[in-house]
């Protein structure tokens, strides 16, 4: 597929989400005098029921309304992230790589068959809530997500700005559902964030890929560069993904021309591939790329093409596991489909979907954070018995820094973060050995 194809295709983020944060795809929209002429005989008994339904059904139903519905169980029922889009819903979709939207900052997707947290995104109602990649919703208000799709799901997390949802939430190691009322909010979403960390490091905070990523990142490694920085860390964590152009931007910085950054397989056997352009920065630091569980999608596209190629340590946990592609295909009357089309491929030709990205390097914060959190608690238990539970732990996100030009501490309880900055300080030493005479 050439890269004149690029402005039009998307890989979708991360499943659906809260605010329904996703990549896209624009198709055509099909040929419908084509899907005209096919003999879908099956149909027919689909008129018999709807025409069952408007005789006899206990109360009035709407033709549009059984007709929706019946094209939402129609996509649900191929994979959790296919799904019918309704003409309002379509149009956000379009609207929301922009980087701006209402919900609760929430990515959500299925995973074992469970609606489950991919990340938050920081600073959002959900980030400051303290909910975390992982983490698996049993319930929205009083609805069971069971009975929901991931679309129901997401319709039924949405709403006016201030207005309030409960989400019930089963977390692992913890025996008793957690509670969270949140309360819903503009989300605005700064997909970059960069600072100097000690020993002259630079340090690149990717949070979504929307279509401004791969200018943004240009500029904030000019910074960088300008700053003589001796080693690069690029963190992916909780990133859900987004835009496969941008994916393929991302990666082109580091890549030499023509190097492979992720190939698209569909049913039928072909093969679109995306190769880094002349034009590319190519930047040659050493570099660690941070992945962790919530890491997904197009950030996987980046973690494997920086592991493939040898261009980066990558250190963390294993990523989601997110390697499908969706299309989303517009219909006449404004409405349109998400719908799975591809298989997306790493350059050495691996598929991750449903297995995810293996660390060169795992470090696993959890163990500690467990560690913690019960030691915390049975102080509060030696101090008194009446002290109510502590509140779940918030996910851990870098912050902007205060002085650009001035090397940022490194927060202590950031386990993979650490081991980042040690790897490369290690490097610079042992770049810096004579051999043996």
């Amino acid at each position: 597929m050439s890269h004149e194809r690029l402005s039009t295709v998307v890989i979708s983020g991360l499943t659906l989400t809260a605010i329904l944060l996703v990549g896209i795809v624009i198709g055509k929209g099909g040929d419908r005098a084509g899907y005209a002429s096919e003999p879908y005989e099956e149909l027919q008994v689909f008129a018999e029921v709807l025409s069952q339904v408007k005789k006899h059904y206990v109360e009035e139903t709407q033709t549009k309304d059984l007709v929706q519905g019946a094209l939402r169980g129609m996509l649900a029922g191929l994979d959790p992230h296919s799904s019918f889009m309704t003409p309002d819903m379509f149009k956000e979709m379009q609207v929301e790589t922009k980087g701006e939207f209402g919900g609760l900052g929430i990515q959500i997707g299925v995973k074992n068959n469970r609606l489950t947290v991919i990340s938050p995104i920081e600073d959002t109602p959900a980030f400051e809530a303290g909910i975390q990649p992982g983490d698996t919703i049993i319930k929205v208000d009083d609805k069971p997500t069971k009975d929901l799709t991931l679309m129901e799901a997401v319709q039924h997390m949405r709403g006016a700005r201030g207005t309030s949802v409960e989400l019930t939430i089963e977390r692992e190691g913890l025996e008793k559902p957690l509670i969270f009322n949140l309360k819903r909010d503009i989300i605005k979403i700064q997909s970059i964030r960069s600072k100097l960390l000690e020993g002259n490091l630079g340090y690149v905070r990717l949070s979504q890929f929307q279509e401004a990523t791969v200018e943004d990142l240009s500029t904030e490694l000019e910074k960088l560069v300008a700053k003589n920085i001796q080693g690069l860390i690029l963190d992916l964590r909780n990133n859900p993904g987004g835009l496969l152009t941008a994916a393929v931007g991302v990666s082109e910085q580091f890549l030499e021309s023509g190097r492979l950054v992720v190939s698209i397989q569909g049913r039928n056997g072909k093969k679109d591939e995306y190769r880094a352009r002349a034009s590319s920065k190519n930047y040659q630091y050493p570099m660690i790329v941070l992945v962790n569980h919530g890491s997904a999608s197009a950030s996987e596209i980046v973690a494997a093409a920086m592991q493939d190629w040898g261009k980066a340590v990558v250190i963390g946990t294993t990523t989601f596991g997110k390697g499908s592609v969706q299309t989303i295909l517009p219909l006449s009357d404004g409405s349109g489909l998400r719908l799975t089309t591809a298989k997306y491929f790493t350059p050495n030709g691996k598929s991750i979907h449903s297995i995810g990205v293996q660390p060169d390097i795992v470090i696993d914060p959890k163990p500690a954070q467990v560690a913690k959190q019960e030691s915390s608690e049975g102080k509060k238990d030696e101090s008194t018995a009446d002290s109510p539970a502590p509140s779940p732990t918030k996910p851990q996100a870098p912050s902007a820094p205060q002085d650009q030009d001035q090397a940022q501490p490194i927060p202590p309880d950031d386990l993979q973060l650490l081991k980042a900055v040690e790897m490369l300080k290690s490097w610079k030493v042992f770049k810096q050995l004579k051999p043996a005479a």
